[in-house]
């Protein structure tokens, strides 16, 4: 690339130039070149600034993936904003908390999500316009009819590499997500040495299915676009348009999590699909079972590669390459590589000092990759980011060749589907049932999804109430991907001296004898 690229807004403009009728993202049909995005974005940036947008301020994406995401998130880039897009799949609660953290002072919502926006429209507190993507309105504005309103010169804003770029929503132990600052640094920094990993380059087809309130989707629609590939986005993940996506369109590259393998691996179309032009697979944002990992193999006539990270890391930071994808070798499989250029792993034990090879304890991370911090949460960030250092929460060791073993993780999290879930939140939502005397919420096994959640419920005394009935009752108070696939009645929770519940001892039926405590 002739010119560096500094921030998110640089990459449209770059590749502008470059190459400005090369296919930039293809969307159900519709092709958006590199010169189309960029105008584009520069059009949402005039309109955002038109509206009074000031630097920094914060823009809400409610909606699932599309070509217009990009060009909004380019347009804000350009008008140096601050993209927050909202997890479609949250209850309207869940998603007016965060549009309000956020202090989101305009939000642009789908139509299939326009009943949640008027349900919590009297909450919305710093919300001052509503703009309508893919839909009309009787009282909202259309995007594109905003947009095409717009001039198209590029406002060229001072954009600095520490300003924040993207805000994501990540949850917490506590129950309310939290915002993850990451800047125009910490993209800048990490894609000139991932998409050459990931074999993004100008032109290769590059699938893009996961959603965009991900890192996994957003971040990965970013890298795409910065290599200067061709994204191939698909509004939400269906295997069977997935698989036909592969064959039309010859897709090179994806990442999936590791659920998504597994239903295409079982989706019946995949005997008919012509996968060859698949060069590979890039998975992660949970562990893969081994077994599932080597059918996937013997399927796909591609590399496989996994990575590792989060998003307060802006994503991967260690990597397992194809060569260490050896089928022979279960143990290799296990792991999830080893830590990337400029990213620095320690193992730290519960007194704070590193520990040797094979011992397990918390994930330190040291990176340019590191976000900026949560958002107006300065105690949080302080407890998750100790001097250079990120604590992960996740338990893992280190091999003596620096391999990366995830473990079992320091908070309790639960990962289904690729989905991040946190007891606590769940717990919270059964505990308010007027049966419910005690509650523990833990991860256990599932084929299907990795992991899936499980409540262990003491009654009251004299309480009849079914399974069923608590799924009801949390079902109107959290996500539906978050609510127990199941519920076991138990006489009490077992806890130490101090009052913690022991769920590793609760977990322990029903991961038996497995190696990690994750699945």
């Amino acid at each position: 690339m002739s010119i560096e690229i500094a921030g998110l807004a640089d990459i449209v403009r770059v590749h502008a130039g470059e190459r400005p009728d090369a296919a930039a993202i293809v969307y159900e049909g519709r092709t958006t070149t590199y010169a189309g995005l960029d105008r584009a974005a520069s059009q949402v940036a005039n309109g955002l600034i038109a509206k009074g947008l000031k630097p920094q301020a914060r823009v809400a994406h409610l909606d699932k993936s599309s070509d217009l995401f990009f060009e909004l998130l380019f347009g804000v880039a350009k008008a140096n904003g601050v993209m927050v897009s909202v997890n479609w799949r949250l209850a309207p609660p869940e998603i007016l908390h965060i549009i309000n953290d956020a202090e989101a002072e305009i939000l642009f919502v789908g139509e299939e999500y326009f009943p949640v926006v008027e349900k919590i429209r009297d909450g919305l507190k710093t919300v001052r316009e509503i703009v309508t993507l893919g839909g009309r309105h009787g009282v909202w504005e259309d995007f594109t009819a905003w947009r095409d309103r717009q001039g198209t010169p590029d406002p060229a804003l001072a954009v600095r590499p520490q300003d924040t770029a993207v805000q994501f929503y990540t949850s917490g132990t506590t129950g309310l997500p939290k915002g993850a600052e990451l800047t125009n640094a910490n993209f800048a920094w990490m894609f000139p040495l991932w998409t050459k990993s990931w074999l993004l380059a100008p032109g290769v087809p590059n699938l893009v299915c996961l959603p965009m309130f991900h890192i996994g989707g957003a971040g990965w629609g970013i890298a795409g676009l910065f290599a200067g590939a061709t994204n191939h986005v698909v509004r939400e993940f269906v295997p069977a348009v997935i698989l036909e996506t592969i064959q039309r369109e010859r897709l090179q590259v994806m990442l999936l999590v590791p659920a998504m393998i597994l239903f295409l691996v079982q989706a019946p179309q995949i005997r008919e699909t012509d996968l060859a032009s698949l060069r590979l697979i890039v998975y992660g944002a949970a562990p893969i079972p081994v077994e599932l990992l080597k059918q996937a193999m013997s399927i796909f006539p591609c590399g496989f590669q996994q990575v590792y990270g989060l998003t307060e890391t802006t994503g991967a930071i260690t990597l397992l390459p194809p060569e260490d994808h050896d089928p022979s070798d279960a143990r290799k499989l296990l792991s999830c590589g080893y830590a990337q250029t400029g990213v620095d792993l320690r193992i730290v034990g519960d007194d704070g000092a590193d520990l040797a090879p094979g011992q397990v304890g918390e994930i330190a991370v040291r990176s340019p990759q590191i976000m900026h911090g949560y958002w107006k949460l300065p105690d949080a960030t302080e407890r998750a980011i100790a001097g250079d250092w990120f604590m992960t929460g996740d338990a893992g060791y280190l091999d003596d060749k620096g391999y990366l073993y995830i473990y079992d993780r320091v908070k309790d999290m639960i990962v289904s589907g690729g989905e991040n879930i946190y007891p606590a939140e769940v717990e919270s939502a059964l505990f308010g049932h007027p049966d419910v005397a005690d509650v523990a919420v833990i991860g256990v096994p599932d084929e299907r999804w990795g992991e899936a959640v499980k409540a262990v419920v003491v009654k009251k005394p004299g309480a009849g109430v079914t399974a069923g009935e608590l799924i009801a009752w949390a079902r109107e108070r959290i996500a539906g991907y978050k609510l127990p696939k199941s519920v076991d009645f138990i006489e009490a929770l077992p806890r130490n001296p101090t009052g913690k519940i022991l769920k590793r001892e609760l977990r322990l039926p029903y991961w038996g004898d497995k190696v990690r405590q994750v699945n």
